[in-house]
């Protein structure tokens, strides 16, 4: 089956526009969008437009494509075991590395942010997790992580205010935690049983408390609390806190899916009171939950759309205004929500075409 893989980008060139998700839409090829805001209806079509085209060489099916924190590296990871990092600046495409270290597929890459150095990790169905640095300008295997017994399927890096640590999530059921000490050293903790069959996804919460931009008193450091979400073939999502003892405590389950949870997506965050998580099926259906109460205990799902066909990925802006959506249909689709607090579909790029087009549904109309 055919998977779509996208991720949001920020071209230094368009600074004015919303950045659209790197899209794998061919077998070895990436396409890279921008998603410019237009006033009109008329202007609806120009949304959306192809800013470089990458072709990868890849020798298999690629899983993923991610930007870096600049939006001038592309790196991408394919069936044919490999990673593979490219420079794409002013519309070019320069092969800087072609990384092998993974004995199976590669399903998932993640940047760490810069303030640590250039840093990848790669998850892999070898049971892998693979943590990849350049030094000097040469790309090297700084960390190989083979603590779980089954294909690990999602690696996401926290948020930076938290240090170096990345969630792993794997098809044994477990999600584990790396965290740099320092001077090559890796702690790792991990959450046995988080997920029956398997974990699918992991995504960090912002390092910003719900209500700090209005509440948070001026001047005081705030008190950080590490959580996470994830999601599983158990159907559910499940939200994580790190206790005060520095061991993971399952917070909340989240229910509303009727089959696996293929991604979880929290949104970003300048510190308004609600939070905000997308969830995405092999039911077909992408759900937004919000939490308005500080203690974090009430989540509430809106039916965003429900889809003909497995959907693989959600992805937020980096505002968290707008979500891409990407699934077996083909399409990858932006979603925003209105002003009387629909989700209205605001554009759709078709896979292999690279076509775009606009139109205005609400979620809750499509539902089959």
């Amino acid at each position: 089956m055919r998977e779509a893989v996208l991720t949001w980008c920020v071209p230094l060139e368009l600074l004015c526009s919303h950045p659209l998700p790197v899209s794998a839409f061919l077998k070895t090829q990436v396409k890279l969008y921008t998603y410019r805001a237009c006033a009109g209806k008329d202007e609806m079509g120009k949304m959306v437009s192809v800013i470089n085209t990458v072709d990868t060489s890849h020798e298999d099916m690629i899983h993923d494509a991610q930007m870096d924190y600049y939006g001038t590296r592309l790196a991408t990871c394919s069936s044919d075991r490999s990673v593979k990092i490219f420079d794409v600046r002013n519309g070019g495409q320069i092969l800087i590395a072609d990384l092998r270290g993974h004995e199976g597929p590669v399903w998932q890459v993640a940047w760490a942010h810069p303030m640590y150095g250039n840093i990848l990790a790669s998850c892999s169905y070898d049971r892998k997790v693979i943590i990849w640095r350049e030094e000097n300008g040469t790309w090297e295997k700084s960390h190989e992580h083979a603590g779980h017994d089954s294909s690990v399927n999602s690696v996401c890096w926290a948020p930076h205010d938290y240090g170096l640590i990345l969630a792993c999530g794997s098809s044994d059921g477990a999600i584990s935690l790396l965290t740099y000490t320092g001077e090559g050293q890796w702690e790792v903790k991990k959450i046995n049983n988080a997920h029956t069959i398997g974990c699918n996804a992991v995504s960090w919460a912002p390092a910003v408390v719900p209500g700090s931009l209005v509440d948070q008193p001026s001047g005081q450091k705030p008190n950080y609390i590490k959580k996470f979400a994830s999601g599983g073939c158990d159907n559910l999502i499940k939200l994580w806190k790190e206790e005060e003892d520095g061991q993971w405590k399952e917070e909340q389950k989240l229910e509303a899916h009727s089959d696996w949870v293929r991604d979880v997506a929290w949104a970003p965050s300048i510190g308004l009171p609600t939070s905000t998580i997308a969830s995405c099926s092999q039911d077909g259906r992408v759900f937004i939950w919000t939490c308005d109460d500080a203690s974090g205990n009430t989540w509430s799902p809106k039916l965003l759309h429900k889809f003909n066909d497995v959907v693989w990925h959600v992805s937020w802006s980096i505002t968290a205004n707008i979500l891409a959506v990407s699934g077996g249909d083909n399409k990858v689709t932006l979603w925003k929500e209105s002003v009387d607090g629909q989700w209205v579909c605001i554009s759709d790029v078709n896979k292999g075409q690279g076509s775009m087009s606009a139109s205005v549904t609400e979620g809750q109309q499509n539902e089959q």
